[in-house]
């Protein structure tokens, strides 16, 4: 198999070729999926995550994840608007850690402060005239493809 193509201008981080990347919006019930890639420098939302059972959460995680084969992985880390954690940080930091000790991928923090609430105002946008909205589901996979776009265009170093 021949070696990957080169990216023209690799990012700051380090990337030399196109990769593909999973990224994650997490919640206690909903797992928000997006998908990009570092040749295109996009992301597109995948999929929502039922996330109250942790095994049945982790078994579906795994299927995507085979299904996609990302290099690494990307969860949106939920803060204050002044950086300091919320309640549900350290259970997102959790997260992160056992999808890298369960998947054995880099996965890289990214903070996630209003990405569900950009998702719904790009929901809005698009829907200007229609009196429908988006499923809290669609806004979760949406916030996920916000938060990996803020990796793509910004990358972070991989949890050690």
């Amino acid at each position: 198999m021949p070696d990957p193509l080169p990216l023209p201008h690799p990012p700051s981080g380090g990337l030399t070729r196109a990769e593909t990347i999973l990224g994650f919006d997490f919640g206690e019930r909903r797992i928000g999926v997006a998908v990009g890639n570092t040749l295109t420098g996009g992301a597109s939302p995948v999929t929502i995550i039922q996330a109250t059972e942790s095994q049945l959460r982790f078994a579906q995680l795994g299927q995507l994840i085979a299904q996609w084969c990302p290099d690494r992985l990307v969860v949106g880390r939920p803060t204050h608007s002044d950086g300091k954690p919320l309640p549900v940080t350290a259970r997102c930091e959790r997260f992160a850690r056992q999808l890298q000790g369960r998947f054995g991928k880099p996965v890289h923090l990214v903070d996630e402060n209003y990405s569900t609430t950009s998702a719904r105002a790009l929901d809005d946008e698009a829907r200007t005239g229609y009196r429908g909205r988006a499923s809290r589901e669609d806004e979760d996979a949406a916030a996920a493809a916000i938060v990996l776009q803020q990796w793509l265009d910004q990358p972070t170093p991989a949890l050690s």
